[in-house]
């Protein structure tokens, strides 16, 4: 796509959401468009994501607008954390009478190294803790050890992708990485892949998967997330990327296993749903093996940017 042509399907998508934003009587706020939409990487099945910043701390919203699914996020223009200012930076500006948005991604752009950096630490430092989860977990027989390695792969793979400034997206992740140039911490891209079980991804069995993972994500709370899902599933299949199904459907599970995970012992009765949402493993010395590559691959890159 080129420049010229990319700048009018911007424009024409604003001029789009600037009449859904008046419908919902959301002009009172500065408002931006990010994730997939907002760069000249997306799908006909990308959703837009769009951000209020009226500076509350409100869920989520998911609408279903002119043939789209629009995610509306609220944000803050005093926002600190590096996990949501990088999903800020690129943003497009959809509605900022005041300027004040302007300004804030100024910033960001300005910083955009340092969050990117700030933010894969962190990942890796979360793939520690869920590794150690799961060898802790083995030891105790607790039924949520594979869950937790899955997610120590799962942020090792978000950790590689912000060091090449990537932000995660799970719908187009996996192809990113397959395009990373060849260096020392993206070999370690080869134990997300041994680790996960891209390689068990089958018709029937992401059939299955997408259906516990939409059962997960209602329980949640992310009712209207499930169409979403079953969207990118059926095109993820038509197009025969199977592994890029499986990759994306098991993030998501990730996702909104991280949300719950200080009172996931207390829901022992999820782990059937999870059993086959994750895909997991039950061997705990293949188990325990992973865990110990992810925590050695996570060690090694916090030395190789600590050196840098």
């Amino acid at each position: 796509m080129t420049l010229l042509l990319y700048t009018k399907f911007i424009t024409n998508n604003f001029m789009d959401l600037k009449k859904f934003i008046e419908q919902e009587s959301l002009t009172n706020f500065p408002i931006g468009l990010g994730g997939c939409r907002a760069t000249n990487s997306f799908s006909d099945s990308c959703d837009y994501d769009i951000t209020v910043f009226d500076e509350t701390n409100k869920s989520d919203k998911i609408v279903f607008h002119d043939n789209n699914f629009i995610k509306i996020h609220y944000g803050s223009l005093k926002e600190t954390k590096s996990d949501i200012l990088i999903k800020y930076n690129g943003m497009q500006i959809i509605h900022d009478e005041s300027w004040e948005l302007r300004m804030f991604l100024s910033k960001i752009n300005e910083k955009h190294l340092h969050l990117y950096n700030d933010y894969a630490k962190n990942c890796l430092f979360e793939s520690i803790f869920c590794c150690e989860k799961t060898k802790e977990g083995i030891k105790n027989s607790n039924v949520f050890s594979s869950c937790w390695q899955i997610c120590a792969s799962y942020f090792l793979a978000d950790a590689i992708c912000l060091l090449n400034l990537y932000r995660p997206n799970p719908t187009h992740m996996l192809d990113a990485i397959r395009k990373f140039g060849k260096n020392k911490i993206n070999e370690e891209i080869t134990i997300v892949n041994e680790t996960i079980g891209i390689e068990r991804a089958t018709q029937s069995l992401l059939e299955r998967k997408m259906k516990s993972t939409i059962g997960f994500s209602n329980y949640i709370g992310n009712e209207n997330y499930s169409k979403i899902i079953k969207l990118k599933h059926d095109l993820f299949i038509k197009n025969s990327m199977l592994p890029n199904c499986y990759f994306y459907l098991g993030y998501v599970n990730k996702e909104n296993f991280v949300k719950i995970k200080d009172s996931i012992d207390n829901r022992p009765d999820l782990i059937h749903i999870l059993r086959i949402a994750f895909d997991i493993e039950a061997d705990s010395n293949l188990l325990e093996q992973q865990a110990k590559l992810i925590q050695k691959s996570c060690n090694s890159i916090l030395g190789l940017i600590s050196s840098a």
